[in-house]
């Protein structure tokens, strides 16, 4: 009886909970920030969702755009390194192979395509194929220049701005998966993330007006060849002690020569389909991990990739030109059209270089040089994507070289593409600028056209067009009485006016100057010397 009333209050104690059911929400109970709305207005039409499914058209509409976003990306990060492919196929195309070399012992007029390369200066350059191991190159003394891997990175300076200093040296170029044997001394050793690299650089003319004598220096010191592991820079103590084989040390091979000077090429990277061809190509020729997985991320996704063929079909290549079209209408847009103020160098100025705000990599500003030292900026963490594009659109080349406060060594450039008005320059119309007296380098300044289409030198009967202080290929400016130098921009030589103080336009041919500086001096870098503004002579 007792274990009855046990159970009788047990039970009396327990209370059943019949089984809650979730009640189904209602689009007014999801919070307004997570609704997709049944339909949206946007720069692609009208795009249509029935509860956040999209309707087929829709899904179609929005693969395109992002197939479209990933091929637009393509361009707008990876251009840097069709532009090297296309300087070694420019090469290519005049016969020269692995570790030639190109000197242009006339220097460079504007037949040949190049960006905004110069005609002061005896080019120097070649290429490499690291694949079947570490290649040396010695350079000659003072000369001036890089090494860049296939996706346009900076390797390594040459030269004055480089480990020897313009005395002249020996460079190994070691490749990206290189386990094997190193010198010990000899060689200035610099790692590559690609297998293809382009070297290139420069060297001044004798005396400002001869490049005779330093042609010959270019080939009797410019060497390239396969490096020898166990040779030359290896000690016999490292081989007896059993941590280095013992190489043949031996004469290397004669290099070969090309010459440059007169020859037609075309180095500019293209603004249609073969963009992506080319692109492809150069995927396939590099390591896969030569680049960064993120920026490797667009170009898989528009179906190059290492290892598998490049095969668009129709829908994927008409999104990829358009693309492709308005990748390079916006570079070009932001070389000619700058938008950002902090790129001009002075105030109220066309005259532009935002080296100086991004630094080479776009990232930092290049450090300050104090009497105390050095004073680096620190990292911004983030990427001037408007300056890279800029930079890759016009340039071949990039060195911290090209952006430093350090007087006396290396070169600094401004550039302008609009006169005093802001607009841009007519080549049937007359234009001059003034620098002031004591332009401030300490080796020679000059003055370059540029065709706005090319990006290369503007080609006039004149064949190099130029204006400076050297007397070769062209004479040299000559000063007014107050020490300042006037240049003219115009299709005829305007009367009164020195031939050395004239570059040629050409109507119909719009253009773009830059200003170089070969070793810049203090007064440039506080900017108390300042050129002034390109005006229009009415």
């Amino acid at each position: 009886m007792r274990i009855v009333r046990f159970f009788a209050a047990a039970a009396a104690c327990i209370t059943f909970t019949l089984p809650q059911y979730a009640t189904s929400q209602t689009s007014d109970s999801i919070p307004s920030s997570l609704v997709t709305p049944d339909k949206i207005e946007s720069r692609l039409g009208v795009l249509e969702f029935k509860d956040g499914v999209p309707s087929k058209a829709t899904a179609e509409k929005l693969f395109d755009n992002l197939d479209f976003t990933y091929a637009y990306r393509a361009f707008m990060d990876n251009m840097r390194g069709v532009s090297i492919h296309m300087l070694r196929k420019g090469m290519q195309d005049i016969g020269m192979k692995n570790n030639d070399v190109l000197v242009f012992s006339e220097l460079m007029d504007a037949k040949s395509l190049f960006l905004t390369a110069n005609a002061d200066t005896i080019y120097v350059m070649g290429f490499l194929d690291l694949s079947m191991g570490p290649v040396v190159l010695e350079t000659p003394p003072k000369f001036l220049g890089a090494v860049q891997d296939a996706w346009f990175r900076w390797i390594i300076d040459l030269g004055a701005p480089g480990p020897d200093r313009g005395e002249g040296g020996k460079y190994l170029i070691v490749p990206p998966d290189y386990n094997g044997p190193l010198p010990e001394g000899g060689f200035f050793t610099a790692r590559a993330r690609t297998n293809s690299i382009v070297w290139f650089g420069r060297s001044f003319l004798e005396d400002h007006s001869d490049p005779k004598p330093v042609v010959e220096a270019i080939r009797k010191f410019t060497k390239v060849y396969a490096y020898e592991p166990g040779g030359a820079g290896t000690p016999v103590a490292s081989f007896l002690a059993g941590k280095a084989k013992l190489g043949r040390v031996t004469a290397p091979p004669p290099t070969v020569f090309h010459e440059g000077s007169g020859k037609v090429m075309n180095t500019i990277p293209p603004s249609d389909f073969t963009f992506y061809e080319m692109l492809n190509e150069v995927v396939q020729r590099e390591p896969a991990t030569s680049l960064d997985p993120e920026l490797m991320g667009p170009v898989a996704a528009i179906g190059i990739v290492k290892g598998k063929p490049f095969a668009p079909d129709a829908r994927m290549k008409k999104v990829m030109t358009e693309a492709l079209a308005l990748a390079n209408a916006t570079s070009r847009s932001l070389f000619i059209s700058a938008r950002d103020a902090s790129w001009y160098y002075y105030p109220s100025s066309s005259w532009q270089n935002y080296l100086f705000v991004t630094g080479y990599e776009f990232e930092t500003p290049i450090p300050l040089i104090t009497s105390e030292g050095v004073k680096p900026f620190p990292p911004t963490g983030y990427r001037t994507m408007d300056a890279r594009s800029n930079f890759f659109y016009a340039v071949t080349g990039i060195t911290p070289a090209m952006a430093m406060r350090l007087p006396g060594i290396g070169s600094t450039y401004l550039w302008t593409m609009v006169d005093a008005d802001k607009n841009h320059f007519d080549g049937a119309k007359t234009y001059k600028v003034t620098l002031p007296k004591d332009i401030p380098q300490a080796n020679f300044w000059s003055l370059t056209l540029y065709d706005n289409m090319t990006r290369s030198m503007l080609d006039t009967p004149q064949r190099y067009p130029r204006a400076g202080s050297q007397s070769y290929p062209s004479p040299s400016a000559e000063a007014a009485a107050d020490g300042s130098t006037t240049i003219y921009f115009a299709p005829t030589q305007p009367p009164g006016v020195k031939r050395g103080n004239w570059i040629q336009t050409m109507p119909g041919k719009g253009w773009f100057t830059i200003l170089r500086l070969y070793s810049p001096l203090e007064p440039f870098f506080a900017k108390t010397w300042r050129p002034s503004e390109v005006e229009l002579v009415k």
